[in-house]
């Protein structure tokens, strides 16, 4: 039982890893792209025994599908540069995924107003 705690703890840390240096790159390498410089990175899960993260972020720009489009267009170039900057004999897959909660939290409170 300790066993696992130990290595969802290392799934949290190697997430969290990845989102912070991801975050890094994005501010440092496209910071004058119009539709990446309002990515926020807002969370990070890793699965897979740590071959994959998924990175959820939000964005300023209302067509959140063109950029997530940028981000997979984007994701290869990202991963060769995490590779440089992490110190882990693997370097996972990153997956982004645009994250609603801000959206799906305004129609609840809408829906409760109308009650």
């Amino acid at each position: 039982m300790q066993r696992k705690n130990l290595n969802s703890n290392r799934n949290d840390r190697v997430a969290s890893k990845v989102q912070t240096i991801v975050a890094e790159i994005l501010r440092d390498n496209y910071s004058d792209d119009p539709l990446l410089s309002g990515v926020s990175l807002v969370g990070s899960v890793a699965h897979g025994g740590l071959q994959y993260v998924r990175l959820f972020f939000v964005c300023r720009d209302e067509n959140h599908d063109a950029v997530q489009q940028k981000l997979d267009a984007e994701t290869r170039t990202m991963r060769f540069e995490l590779a440089q900057r992490m110190n882990q004999k693997y370097v996972p897959e990153i997956k982004f995924m645009y994250d609603d909660t801000i959206e799906r939290a305004a129609r609840l409170d809408e829906l409760l107003k109308n009650l």
